[in-house]
């Protein structure tokens, strides 16, 4: 039994949509050869039974019962070849499909992973949805489809080179009848195409419409807009119906073409058979065997236009993985070193003149809340800017030694799905202490009390069953889990009552005593807690200095700081 998904699954040629179906194929060219080769004998069993039946027909005519038996024996053997080599193809086209839709999935993730927040920026929700619910499938079929399709064409030869055999107009009646039965198609799939390309846009635009009503449902219904978007939620989701009705009429088209024109073929040569019969050109046996085989070659022509349109299906599916595969992150990292072995550089922003130094715990006030996270952004490396690191450059050191010294912590981090535990641990290394330490800093202790299974307790899509505030404190228990070498936090208690922004901020800076720690807010409860303040004023520092040294000594900080309570 071999296991899916793979550990590793490659380095994807994003460089074209058929690069990257051809890189797929080569990934699992072994399990598509063998399917192949089970599509192959498959067909060509199920094409020789309807002339194993003619030579049984004359045998009877003929009398020669020993000729009848061994048509019989042949029909039973093919049979048999049909029943073992029908379900080991099944079982290598079911491989070949997962094994293929697992790796694009993998690959995709990984991407994103790398991504991180370009991806959002850059692609809608909608978008990538669809791409794991539909293009995955897609781009499987493409690979399914391949071992009935290259198997099809060596039945249709094999039965083509028999007729011509036994009858060369009949033959070459075949021979020419299929390629222009499946061309006769080839119209009809364009149209298709192009009208599955829309539907599968509008149903990505549905699915974005979709998660951002979800998202700000609390928000709409605050400002009475439920309505609204229902509406326009409506609207859309018909215009998708709307597509979807017009993909199914040149779909059925496309599936009547696909009887009608096989039925004409198999009229013709049955007319034409049934003529040379009565002619005594051929045999009784003869016109069985050629019915038979016309009727057979409805299967395999059928077969090769449905891979006409499942591999133009795939194209398009890969074409949007390519998309996401392509694109690149706003931040990379450089190549260059720090003596990570000895921690506690200064970390300084050149353009805004702030500067955390190590150890300590600081906190940045600003007179507008974008100029704290702009700078948050610039010293987590989540935008350009000219930053130090202690003697080093930032973007001069790899994006993830960044990333794991480094943590920068907003209200925008989202909580999984899954157990509380996996979600505040996301390592995987913290002691059930640690755990504790994180959830009594952040005052969360009572949120997984109340839970019934409490770390072990499933946490919805979004933790959706905690309040905005009990949102927060889970966040800032999961950031004081990581335990990073900098911890910058981005108003980590604007979501809380006063007494519980107390005792937070009170427990904040006993747990990261001796590390380095910003807390970008303009809450008097934490700025009075920290080892130094920083006042931010158009983007650049004012003042700087202990909480009440600048109540005192800063006017515009004061006014900042205290506007709530004025």
């Amino acid at each position: 039994m071999r296991s899916l998904p793979v550990a590793d699954p490659g380095t994807p040629d994003a460089r074209s949509p058929i690069r990257y179906l051809v890189w797929i194929a080569r990934r699992q060219a072994g399990a598509l050869a063998v399917g192949i080769g089970y599509a192959t004998v498959w067909w060509i069993a199920m094409a020789l039974v309807p002339i194993a039946v003619g030579a049984g027909i004359d045998a009877i005519r003929a009398k020669d019962t020993s000729a009848l038996l061994t048509s019989g024996a042949v029909v039973l053997a093919l049979g048999t070849v049909q029943a073992v080599t029908g379900t080991m193809r099944h079982r290598m086209a079911v491989f070949n499909w997962l094994s293929a839709a697992y790796r694009t999935v993998q690959v995709t993730a990984r991407q994103a992973t790398r991504l991180g927040a370009t991806l959002p920026k850059r692609v809608s929700t909608g978008e990538v949805v669809s791409v794991g619910n539909s293009d995955i499938a897609h781009i499987g079929n493409a690979l399914d489809i391949l071992l009935r399709a290259v198997g099809s064409l060596f039945a249709i030869v094999t039965v083509t080179v028999i007729l011509i055999r036994t009858s060369v107009p009949l033959g070459l009646t075949v021979l020419v009848g299929v390629p222009v039965m499946t061309v006769a198609v080839a119209p009809l799939l364009r149209p298709l195409h192009r009208r599955q390309h829309d539907h599968r846009d509008l149903q990505g635009e549905l699915s974005t419409r979709a998660a951002d009503i979800v998202a700000g449902l609390r928000v709409l219904r605050g400002v009475g807009g439920e309505q609204v978007f229902a509406d326009r939620y409506a609207e859309e989701s018909q215009k998708v119906r709307h597509a979807g009705v017009r993909v199914a009429s040149v779909q059925s088209m496309l599936e009547g073409a696909q009887i009608l024109l096989p039925g004409l073929l198999v009229a013709a040569v049955t007319w034409l058979g049934a003529t040379f019969t009565l002619r005594q050109t051929i045999t009784p046996g003869d016109l069985v065997a050629f019915y038979g085989a016309a009727v057979f070659l409805i299967a395999p022509m059928r077969t090769l236009t449905e891979a006409a349109d499942k591999l133009a299906k795939g194209h398009v599916a890969a074409g949007r993985v390519v998309r996401i595969l392509n694109l690149e992150p706003e931040m990379t990292g450089g190549t260059g070193r720090s003596d990570a072995d000895h921690p506690g550089g200064l970390l300084r922003d050149v353009a805004s003149g702030v500067a955390v130094r190590p150890g300590i715990f600081t906190a940045i006030a600003a007179a507008a809340p974008e100029e704290s996270i702009a700078i948050a952004d610039r010293l987590g490396r989540y935008s350009g800017g000219d930053v130090d690191f202690g003697d080093v450059p930032l973007d001069t050191l790899p994006l993830a030694e960044v990333r794991r010294r480094i943590l920068v912590a907003d209200n925008g981090a989202a909580l999984f799905a899954g157990r509380l535990r996996d979600e505040l641990d996301v390592s995987g290394r913290a002691s059930d202490e640690d755990l504790a330490a994180a959830l009594h800093a952040a005052c969360a202790e009572d949120i997984v009390e109340a839970l019934p299974d409490g770390l072990d307790s499933r946490v919805a899509e979004a933790g959706r069953e905690f309040s905005g505030g009990q949102q927060q404190r889970l966040r800032l228990a999961r950031a004081l889990t990581a335990d990073p070498e900098v911890l910058i936090l981005v108003e980590p208690t604007s979501a809380v009552d006063a007494h519980s922004e107390a005792r937070i901020a009170d427990r904040l800076a006993k747990a990261r005593s001796g590390r380095t720690t910003l807390v970008c807010t303009t809450s008097p409860l934490v700025l009075d807690r920290a080892d130094q303040v920083i006042y931010v004023e158009e983007g650049v520092v004012r003042a700087q200095g202990a909480h009440r040294e600048l109540l005192a000594t800063a006017p515009a900080y004061a006014a900042t700081v205290t506007r709530e309570e004025g």
